[in-house]
């Protein structure tokens, strides 16, 4: 899309023909208020033109995506300055919506940070930056590597805010010993009148509280009144109008005290500047929770190593990581760091993958064995080629996935959002009307005390606390997660997984080791074992099935040579079948035999003995005749019956979901305490399992490792990929477990209860301050109990509203099973 109101250009994706042209064109004609569309080929660009009125986006990107071409997204991160609440958020994030070909914005008041999806080509450089300009803030685009620079800028900042307030505190903290000191001793009071005189002393207070005012708390004006002019007051207004009218009577009380009704003449320079040493404190306290809710971020960058010793042309080099290609020789000696992702080629060594997997047992390498970067080698020396360099690194992925998930906005976040989008104005209009009933039939001196009132109420009804609750917990409990080696890869998922009834699992990878091995071979009479064996497995070295892997290494540990299959075909679901040696070998399971039409009568009773303990029966025919009935079984993993036990402790249910008979999936369900069995589903009715298990009004969370659960994990309430997994499976999931272990199930789920139960507690005070405070700042206690609040303690639990949040979202740092 560009930026000429007369055209609408889209960046499509999969046209590879003339045909896709034609079919694209016709698709996006068909769209109300387009007038002429144009597609080119070799660019992959369609210009549209608007007619009167013109198209909606919306239709234009769903027509494309009907017709199978949809137009190319990309995403980006901004990071912001000068957001302090959650009205600031809603600004930006309106800001940058509004920006033609902006699909999505989401911003992360604790993060400081804008995640944008907008349409390839949409947007003009520096687009999103003036949006979010002409809302009051910074933006400037991150880059990947920019990270280091980013926290020694927010490192100037904390340094700046610290010298601010101590400047503030050091001029502050006179008038308050002189104001206070005189209203608590009254002796004192006298002291100071007698000797420097009560004029003085105002002008004293007045020096030093209009340097507080236009010194450190300058920062106020400069990022309020621009917002106040525009309509869209943040927080900074509010301290603004609030310190700017306690200060301004306080000098005409000091200077005209004529111009005020009799006995209205008091000064409240104490309360402007103690309210602005406040909130800079608070602010000050917030950027050091800030930095550390974000400390996995750079944990995990730390883990990255710098340079890389690489083998190149018989030459040892040693090279900035950056420079480090795939395919290159890397050699890492004991005690040093991977530095990328390979493949071991020679030497073996314990690998300590803690950092990335939470597991923290060294893993044992030898050649043929993977490694990951930011790993430690932790004894012997390693050589292997790198596979996977700079972003596509394991660890790279693990950065970007917390990032995602610690960005990510909640659907709890919708209520926060509803209520701040009005808040400010709201306050300053509960402000004003507080002035107005104080003033007009409050007591006497009416004028200050609707003067102190009104700026209570704008002091402690900032929404600093309402914008920090959800982001603050989300960032530290996806970040716990990651150094436990638990990724969620969807931020959402975090408040999903919470609410599942179900978890229901796939069985071979992910209940058991994966690694099935051939334990039985029962011989029909008439056929040689080893002969048939070898025909078998002949067969089954076309297949990548895990069964098929298990019959073939006994093959090879027996010694036998394979001859030549022709012919392979593979029966989804059941079985395989080839010619070997000019013999129909054919193999598979109960199913299989059935559809062949084979007796297997003969060998039931030891077909059933097999499955009753948890083995899988599997049948070989040589030329359509029964030769062997063979078994093969997967050791269930060491920690599977202590994750079910602990998750019926939490009230859910288990299910296995298995291609297995149903004899065999009930002894392994048995062994390690599965309530429900749905057995002998095939690859692709997987999905038609989950589907049925929500249909009865169950939320799932499905838990799988192999390319065939990758449906199944997509049409879970929440997809659950043991790490260990292909990629097709771990990109199909919402949650991913770096390490093998099945103790991660249990443990994302409760992190994810962690987590919500904190946002929740945080929301709560934060809603419960504004609410219970606003009123009693209003003075609605004063005709019952005489109770006023003064500004400054206004000030002083506004800062400690937001210190309470952050700091008990900190709290889930600790999490641990």
């Amino acid at each position: 899309m560009s930026n000429d109101p007369q055209e609408i250009r889209l960046h499509l994706q999969g046209m590879s023909c003339a045909g896709c042209v034609r079919r694209a064109e016709q698709a996006l004609a068909g769209v109300p208020g387009v007038s002429a569309v144009s597609v080119n080929l070799a660019t992959e660009q369609a210009s549209v033109e608007p007619g009167a009125p013109g198209p909606a986006l919306d239709e234009l990107l769903e027509a494309t995506r009907r017709a199978g071409y949809p137009a190319i997204e990309d995403e980006l991160e901004l990071a912001i300055e000068g957001m302090h609440c959650a009205s600031c958020v809603g600004k930006v994030e309106k800001a940058l919506m509004q920006v033609p070909g902006v699909m999505d914005a989401r911003v992360n008041l604790a993060a400081e940070s804008a995640h944008v999806r907008l349409l390839r080509g949409a947007v003009a450089e520096g687009a999103l930056e003036q949006a979010v300009a002409s809302v009051g803030y910074t933006a400037h685009r991150r880059s990947e590597g920019d990270d280091d620079a980013a926290e020694a800028e927010r490192e100037a900042q904390r340094g700046k805010l610290k010298r601010s307030l101590i400047l503030a505190a050091a001029l502050t903290l006179p008038i308050f010993i002189l104001d206070m000191g005189g209203h608590v001793i009254p002796p004192f009071h006298h002291w100071l009148a007698e000797t420097l005189g009560q004029q003085n002393i105002y002008y004293v207070f007045f020096v030093l509280a209009s340097i507080v005012q236009f010194g450190p708390g300058l920062r106020f004006y400069k990022q309020g009144l621009p917002t106040l002019l525009r309509g869209a007051p943040d927080m900074n207004s509010l301290v603004m109008i609030g310190t700017s009218a306690a200060w301004a009577y306080s000098v005409v009380a000091t200077f005209l005290p004529g111009i005020l009704p009799e006995g209205t003449a008091h000064v409240y320079f104490e309360a402007s500047a103690v309210i602005i040493t406040l909130i800079l404190a608070g602010r000050f306290m917030e950027a050091i929770a800030k930095g550390r809710t974000s400390e996995a971020i750079r944990r995990l960058m730390k883990l990255q190593a710098k340079t890389a010793r690489v083998i190149r042309d018989g030459q040892t080099l040693e090279l900035p990581i950056e420079q480090v290609q795939a395919g290159d020789e890397i050699q890492v000696r004991p005690g040093e760091r991977i530095p990328v992702d390979g493949e071991v080629i020679e030497g073996q060594s314990h690998v300590d993958e803690s950092m990335v997997t939470g597991e923290p047992v060294p893993v044992k390498k030898i050649a043929g064995d993977e490694v990951v970067g930011g790993t430690i080698n932790d004894s012997g020396s390693l050589r292997f080629r790198a596979t996977r360099v700079g972003g596509d690194t394991v660890l790279a992925q693990i950065i970007r996935m917390v990032e995602r998930a610690q960005g990510a906005k909640l659907p709890i976040q919708a209520l926060v959002d509803k209520v701040t989008a009005v808040f400010v104005p709201v306050v300053i209009a509960v402000a004003l009307l507080t002035f107005a009933v104080w003033y007009f039939i409050g007591p006497q001196p009416a004028l200050s005390l609707a003067l102190v009132n009104a700026v209570a109420v704008l002091i402690i009804a900032c929404p600093c606390a309402m914008g920090l609750a959800t982001p603050t917990s989300i960032m530290v409990g996806t970040g716990r997660g990651a150094e436990m080696g638990t990724l969620f890869r969807q931020g959402e998922a975090l408040q999903r997984l919470r609410d599942v009834d179900v978890v229901a699992f796939d069985k071979t990878g992910t209940l058991t080791e994966g690694g099935p091995a051939l334990t039985d071979m029962d011989m029909l009479e008439g056929f040689d074992e080893q002969e048939t064996l070898a025909l078998i497995a002949a067969v089954e070295d076309h297949s990548e099935h895990p069964i098929a892997r298990a019959i073939v290494t006994a093959a090879h540990e027996r010694g036998l040579a394979l001859p030549k299959a022709s012919d392979f075909d593979s029966l989804t679901g059941r079985g395989v079948t080839a010619n070997v040696d000019g013999r129909q070998i054919t193999v598979g399971g109960p199913g299989l035999m059935k559809d062949e039409k084979v007796d297997i009568s003969a060998v039931q009773s030891r077909v059933d003995a097999l499955a009753d303990q948890g083995k899988t029966p599997i049948f070989a025919l040589i030329d359509g005749q029964l030769a062997a009935v063979m078994a093969v079984a997967d050791p269930i993993k060491a920690d599977t019956a202590e994750t079910i036990r602990r998750l019926h402790d939490l009230g859910l249910e288990t299910v296995m979901i298995t291609g297995d008979n149903q004899r065999t999936a009930d002894a392994v369900a048995k062994e390690v305490g599965i309530d429900r069995v749905l057995a002998e589903v095939r690859p692709d009715g997987k999905v038609e399992a989950v589907e049925a298990l929500q249909k009865e009004g169950k939320r799932v969370a499905f838990v799988g490792d192999g390319i065939n659960d990758a449906p199944a994990l997509a049409q879970a309430d929440v997809g659950i990929a043991i790490g260990s997994g292909t990629d097709v499976a771990i990109e199909s999931a919402d949650v991913v477990l770096m390490g093998e272990e099945l103790a991660g199930v249990h443990r994302a789920i409760r992190l994810s209860r962690a987590t919500l139960r904190n946002i929740r507690q945080n929301l709560f005070w934060a809603f419960a301050y504004n609410t219970a405070l606003i009123p009693v700042a209003a003075g609605v206690l004063y005709p019952v109990i005489g109770v006023l609040l003064s500004p400054m303690f206004a000030a002083l639990a506004m800062a400690a509203s937001s210190i309470c949040v952050l700091s008990n979202a900190l709290r889930l740092r600790r999490f641990a099973v």
